[in-house]
């Protein structure tokens, strides 16, 4: 097709430009040599290296300041075999930038990748018992500080109160006195939990928590936290502590105690005593073990202003290891979603806001530490490097970047996301409010993140994701694989808005995600936020979410979610191995087309890493075998009834709720309402995604599922006569009495009905009944009684009793059995749902 290039054509030219650019470089660009044996006093040749990368950088920043004619064809710094320890981030400036024809290029001398660390390495360690112990790792007088230790570039586990990968479950969570109950063991010492942390999942997040004092109370304790995450984790609304009788309250463990230190694999830093204990596993000799604890938050810090930014600098098969952040020992860690954490957070007392009418949820958020930061930066890029054993975010393109290329890289063993582009929040500005800089080269735009293998990352921090997206313009999130993942693959978008932002024009396609969820659920392959004008999901495979055993809703798992706000996308071609979606509180201008298991094999084919770039999939993490698969089972032939209970009275938003059914393609006529409750009745392919989108719209309301009935009369069965095609619904409601006797009592009636009570069905028959279903929860009933349409109750039900008293008599027993509802009319037992039109 002649004329304009399509956007596919540009993006692969873009890779293409990218390969050349780096590596097929015209001319003889200036060499800058550096080695683990080299002094920082030498003169930067092969025969008499550079001992850092800063005096490297150094020597190119004076090339370029004096015009020194041998940098005409570029620089590049050449950097030998070995690990180079740093004591400080290397830092990039405007300064060190190169230009198209001669752009500086950080690089191996040979063919290996030479590895910058952050970490320090702790040796001599001594034999006690079954722990080792050595002398923590120090600057002058100054302990180090850590979180991690890996040991022969494993990461070991800090001891913890539950283990195998088990948790426990907290008692409740008092929002006022700011304290949690928990289970608390005899054998555990409260005096001995100075400096512990307490772990908590709450939706689709964890929380670190410090704990200030331990109250034990037989066998349960009371937790007290320190500030600021004590009063941000007990006053924001959400994500919170999860409290249910259905799916279990919010599992946490303990950990950073030494009376933790009780299996193998495990280490503790006593601070105080300045030394590192460790149980080593039966396969290590701790005498001859690489033991590495993380020291540097930042090893490589890339940083231009938004007039005098930094380019043309590129880093290729450089390894970056041992990236620590502290954060949570020093402030607590309470996420509001992404990683991004809460500065300050609570409930509005009035909800709304200019935007978001319904907002009740106010927060100011910061963003984690990454190995490498890299802002206010154009045609900069990372190929064929390691991010590797990092405790944060391993690469982050946080703003003002623009045209720079991530593109054949491993990101492993990570304790955070693998790869954050573009501002979420600035700290200054509430997190729901829309993003639309008046200066757009704040806005992260074309930047192309393709043929990376992401996996095993978010291995501490559950909540983060693969590949993490905020406000950004015209990215390409191209052949990835992802996997091996504690929460989402990639989210894409921030701020919870329909409203016109700095997004637009993004892709994300041909990628490849599978195992995730490992740990949280409310969570997809791909997930996305607010509206972004022009933006395509297209093409991706997706596969294989793990049963997260603890995760707050069982059921609340995704392959393409679509979150508030989303607007202005197209979503296809997309293989999933069945239709579960969630459209929650969308935008306008959404398409959707061929997402499900038949999209053709060529597509399927493509996705994931391309050729070329098959030398990552060696590195590809194992799935986890203490984990299992989740199986999609769609119930298209079962219907369900979801009812909304407000909780000031007020008759739910019926507009809110209408959008909503049309947004799941269920059939005109299918909500109804009575005082401050309404329902949705339908068939539903999965009533539990219904039931999620409509918590997240009608925050503060009950919303209850009514899935299982547990009495049904069909026309077929009991009549023998097939039902009409037409059909109208009469819903009602009433309670059981409270005496569980009596509730028992009336379970077994029904369950006996046809049999002990044949003259019941009989009069349904009479009365033209197609149905009659019932679902309960815990005492309220709904009754559901399906006629043919143009037919009313009223007409149809005194049939039931013509010539026929033993109905009369069923009817007379049942009522001893039910009350009104709350709101119900004087005398008035069943209570009747209007069809909302």
């Amino acid at each position: 097709m002649k004329g304009r290039p399509t956007q596919l054509t540009k993006m692969f030219l873009t890779l293409i430009l990218f390969v050349i650019s780096t590596t097929l470089f015209a001319g003889n660009p200036a060499e800058i040599w550096v080695s683990v044996t080299g002094s920082n006093m030498a003169e930067g040749t092969a025969k008499s290296p550079f001992r850092s990368l800063d005096m490297a950088l150094r020597k190119a920043r004076e090339m370029r300041r004096l015009s020194d004619p041998a940098a005409k064809d570029g620089i590049h710094i050449l950097i030998q075999e070995g690990t180079y320890m740093l004591d400080e981030p290397v830092r990039i400036r405007p300064e060190d930038s190169g230009t198209p024809s001669s752009p500086t290029v950080i690089r191996p001398a040979s063919a290996g990748s030479p590895v910058l660390s952050g970490g320090k390495t702790i040796k001599g360690w001594v034999k006690k018992g079954n722990i080792w112990e050595a002398d923590a790792p120090a600057i002058g007088t100054d302990l180090i500080d850590f979180r991690q230790l890996w040991v022969n570039n494993r990461k070991a586990t800090r001891a913890r109160d539950y283990n195998d990968n088990k948790m426990g479950r907290i008692l409740s969570w008092d929002h006022v006195s700011q304290t949690c109950m928990i289970p608390f063991p005899r054998k555990w010492k409260s005096d001995q939990l100075v400096g512990a942390e307490m772990v908590i999942l709450q939706w689709w997040a964890i929380a670190n928590l410090r704990i200030k004092d331990v109250k034990v109370m037989g066998d349960s304790a009371r937790l007290s936290f320190y500030e600021p995450e004590s009063r941000v984790q007990s006053e924001h609304p959400w994500p919170a502590p999860w409290i249910s009788k259905e799916t279990g309250n919010s599992a946490f463990y303990l950990t950073n105690a030494k009376q933790f230190l009780d299996q193998p694999g495990e280490w503790y830093l006593d601070k105080k005593a300045g030394k590192v204990y460790y149980w080593p596993l039966p396969s290590e000799n701790m005498r001859a073990a690489s033991v590495v604890a993380p020291h540097l938050e930042t090893l490589v810090k890339m940083e231009g202003t938004i007039d005098n930014p930094v380019s043309h600098v590129y880093f290729k098969r450089i390894s970056f290891q041992h990236a620590s952040w502290l954060r949570p020992s020093k402030h607590g860690h309470v996420p509001h979603q992404a990683g991004m954490y809460m500065l300050d957070a609570y409930k509005l007392k009035i909800p709304g806001t200019p935007d978001k009418k319904g907002l009740e949820n106010q927060a100011w958020v910061g963003r984690p530490a990454a190995a490498v930061e890299v802002s206010y930066a154009h045609h900069t890029g990372f190929e064929a490097c390691r991010f590797e054993h990092h405790a944060s975010t391993g690469l982050d393109y946080k703003k003002g970047t623009s045209n720079n290329q991530i593109i054949g890289n491993l990101f492993k063993d990570i304790g955070g996301t693998g790869i954050l582009v573009g501002t979420f929040s600035d700290e200054a500005i509430e997190a729901h409010l829309p993003y639309n800089p008046a200066d757009a080269r704040e806005i992260s735009t074309n930047e192309t993140i393709a043929n990376n293998l992401i996996t095993d990352v978010t291995n501490e921090d559950w909540g983060c994701v693969g590949i993490g997206a905020g406000h950004v313009r015209g990215i390409n999130i191209l052949n990835n694989e992802i996997s091996n993942v504690s929460y989402s693959g990639i989210s894409m978008g921030w701020g919870w808005t329909r409203t016109i932002n700095a997004m637009r024009n993004n892709t994300i396609r041909a990628n490849k995600i599978h195992h995730y969820g490992m740990h949280l659920y409310d969570v997809a392959a791909v997930y996305t936020l607010s509206a972004q004008p022009g933006s395509v999901i297209a093409e991706n495979v997706i596969d294989s979410i793990y049963q997260a055993p603890y995760a707050h809703d069982p059921h609340h798992w995704f392959y393409l979610y679509t979150d508030e706000g989303s607007s202005f996308f197209t979503v296809r071609d997309n293989w999933v191995p069945g239709e579960k979606f969630l459209q929650n509180a969308n935008g306008p201008g959404n398409t959707w087309q061929n997402n499900n298991s038949s999209v053709a094999d060529s597509i399927k084919a493509k996705a994931g890493i391309q050729p070329q770039y098959h030398y990552l999939l060696k590195d590809r993490s194992p799935a986890v075998s203490y984990r299992s698969i989740n199986k999609y089972v769609p119930e298209d032939d079962k219907p369900s009834l979801i009812e909304i209970i407000s909780s000031n009275g007020d008759v739910p938003d019926m507009d809110l709720l209408k959008k909503i059914a049309a947004e799941f393609k269920l059939p005109e006529g299918a909500v109804y309402q009575w005082n401050n409750h309404a329902v949705i009745y339908a068939k539903l392919k999965d009533p539990r995604s219904l039931k999620a989108n409509l918590a997240a719209n009608f925050p503060g309301a009950a919303v209850k599922l009514y899935a299982d009935n547990f009495y049904t009369f069909d026309r077929k069965e009991h009549c023998s006569e097939d039902q009409v095609k037409d059909q109208e619904h009469i819903i009602l409601t009433a309670n059981l009495v409270e005496s569980p006797a009596a509730q028992k009592e009336y379970l077994d009636y029904h369950a006996t009905q046809f049999d002990k009570w044949p003259e019941v069905s009989k009069g349904f028959c009479k009365a033209d009944f197609q149905s009659l279903v019932m679902f309960r929860d815990e005492r309220q009933l709904m009754l559901i009684i399906s006629i043919p349409k143009g037919k009313t109750l009223d007409e149809l039900n005194p049939k039931t009793v013509e010539n026929n008293p033993k109905v009369d008599q069923w009817n007379n027993i049942m009522k001893k059995y039910q009350e009104g509802l709350t709101g119900a009319k004087p005398g008035e037992t069943w209570s009747l749902f209007k069809q909302v039109n």
